[in-house]
């Protein structure tokens, strides 16, 4: 544990944005082993004058019971970001008289809608719904009010990259994880795109000298809140979990090395996404001197971005020098380095890990070419994603058949292009640096379980594995199929357990788990999940990581 404490209208896709340039029971849910009923309305006490209610910094908030679980939506971590406070670090709330409904969650941060790209089997992760710059607010799931037990808290942060999607999907509900294993849930939303990441530092004016990362900071503000207010919630704010898939993986390591953040939060759970390159305050400039030309604003008048409308801001962003600008960037005070490039940032040494990523990342793309490969087509393939010649994609695909003897060309094809796009620019480098600092342990996953949907297509595509450690299968059909079948929950109960153990402990070993060792460079351990049965191995895929790396640094030289 940290002792360190807490003072108190369809646009085109682009996979840039969405990644954040770097590298969601057949009659219902389950709840431990017993059924609940059909989630669409959750379950909940519709009278809500008689709900819960808790004490915040700002206010009182009335929630509602969702079978077991205390939930509340829409609290507000923060002002509204909207007017003179666009583009400013966030600011706390304004405080209420009386007590506040938190019954419904409050709208997504301004973001333009994917018009294409992603599979149809995504609308788990939809976010569709209302959207405003008073965005700063957050949904809480816990199984218990001033009851004198500390539960671990997992704070959630969204994928979408850092431009788009929220924390209110449905997949998101924290009932069933919370009630299952004794945790609070929390999910923040918070500034995305050109509103959370346009760089004003550098303009040369002075009132946003300090206006760098603000979505990040937003995020830092949720934390603070959680050190602040989540004990009146049943939560332990000395055991606090950081945790995100994809762009919210991205987060989660931009957190790592983030001065603000340190001190409030103590585990760190990684999926898909990392953070071992970052935006150069040069280029962030460059995009920010464009978009202040586009709207005839000086540098003499920066403020008057302020009063750009909303919607033309968004189709600025959409640009392709926008989707490269808006991410974090190394500006030398809120984020000082990139937080896992060269090495681990120091900050967060301290911090155990968790991270990991699924066999076939790339099948969330809707433009997947599924036809059936020859050796020729596959070697063309590898070849492109790999940057490769011919002799060398020949060796790489005998590596990837000897390691993976079952799959088809495509398969191969499928799976190299992941290891490529997910694994080692991210995953495996950040998890290799984090072990090399020796101060706090990293646990590895890959995540292997091919779904049956759309003649089972998709496999174990991006986000695949978030069904399975929310426990939302029932809201998730379209990803996960309609037959869930009993090793399906086993393989829930695994995951489910283990990552919640690791928020409790920093170790995600359980019972119902085999034996998970710690990371490091030499034995290279990770858990493989899967049905029928999960098992942990010691660099179970050498030979494919060690030809990777080979050519990745071969092409590097050229």
């Amino acid at each position: 544990m940290n002792s360190k404490r807490r003072n108190s209208d369809s646009v085109n896709f682009d996979r840039r944005l969405f990644l954040g340039g770097s590298a969601a029971v057949a009659a219902g849910l389950w709840m431990g082993s017993s059924f609940l009923s059909a989630p669409s309305a959750w379950a909940v006490d519709t009278d809500s004058s008689t709900g819960p209610i808790a004490e915040t910094t700002a206010g009182k908030v009335r929630g509602r019971m969702e079978k077991k679980i205390c939930a509340f939506r829409g609290i507000p971590y923060g002002a509204s970001t909207d007017g003179a406070a666009r583009f400013l670090p966030p600011s706390k709330p304004q405080p209420w008289t009386g007590v506040r409904d938190a019954l419904e969650v409050a709208p997504k941060a301004p973001q333009a809608r994917a018009g294409g790209g992603l599979v149809a089997e995504y609308a788990p992760m939809d976010w569709s719904g209302p959207m405003s710059e008073d965005c700063l607010h957050l949904n809480v799931w816990t199984p218990g009010l001033k009851d004198n037990r500390k539960r671990p808290v997992m704070l959630w942060l969204h994928g979408g990259g850092y431009a788009r999607s929220s924390a209110n999907s449905d997949l998101y509900n924290g009932t069933n994880l919370g009630t299952s294993h004794d945790v609070v849930v929390v999910g923040a939303n918070h500034r995305l795109n050109i509103f959370g990441y346009l760089y004003l530092a550098g303009t040369g004016d002075p009132r946003y000298a300090q206006s760098s990362n603000v979505g990040m900071l937003d995020i830092v503000a949720a934390l603070g809140w959680i050190r602040d207010n989540i004990a009146n919630f049943g939560g332990d704010p000395n055991n606090v979990t950081i945790w995100g898939q994809s762009g919210g993986a991205g987060k989660v390591s931009t957190l790592m090395g983030m001065p603000a953040a340190k001190g409030l939060f103590d585990r760190a759970i990684v999926e898909s996404g990392s953070a071992t390159e970052s935006v150069s305050p040069d280029d962030a400039t460059k995009f920010a001197q464009q978009v202040l030309a586009k709207f005839n604003i000086s540098a003499s008048n920066v403020s008057a971005i302020q009063n750009v409308p909303q919607d033309q801001l968004l189709q600025m962003m959409l640009t392709r020098e926008g989707g490269r600008a808006l991410a974090p960037v190394v500006d030398g005070h809120t984020l000082p380095a990139i937080p896992f490039a060269p090495v681990a940032s120091p900050l967060s040494a301290d911090i155990p890990l968790l991270i990991g990523s699924n066999e076939t990342e790339v099948t969330w793309n809707a433009n997947t070419d599924y036809t059936p490969l020859d050796d020729a087509a596959l070697r063309e393939r590898v070849k492109k994603v790999g940057k490769i010649n011919d002799g060398q994609a020949d060796q790489l695909v005998a590596v990837y058949r000897k390691g993976f003897p079952k799959a088809s060309d495509l398969d191969l094809a499928l799976i190299i292009d992941s290891d490529y796009t997910f694994a080692r620019p991210g995953i495996d480098l950040e998890s290799e640096r984090k072990a090399a600092q020796g101060k706090a342990p990293v646990y590895k996953y890959y995540f292997r379980w091919y779904s049956p949907v759309n003649g089972g297509h998709i496999r174990a595509m991006h986000t695949m594995e978030l069904p399975f450690i929310y426990r939302n299968f029932d809201v998730s059909k379209t990803e996960v199929g309609d037959n869930i079948t009993p090793e399906m929950i086993a393989l829930s109960d695994t995951m489910s357990q283990a990552w919640t153990t690791f928020a409790r402990t920093g170790n995600p070993n359980h019972k119902g788990v085999p034996n998970w060792p710690a990371f490091d460079a030499q034995k290279q351990a990770m858990m493989i999940f899967n049905t029928p049965v999960s098992k942990a191995a010691n660099d179970p895929y050498r030979e494919q990581r060690l030809a990777r790396q080979s050519f990745t640094t071969q092409q590097s030289k050229l």
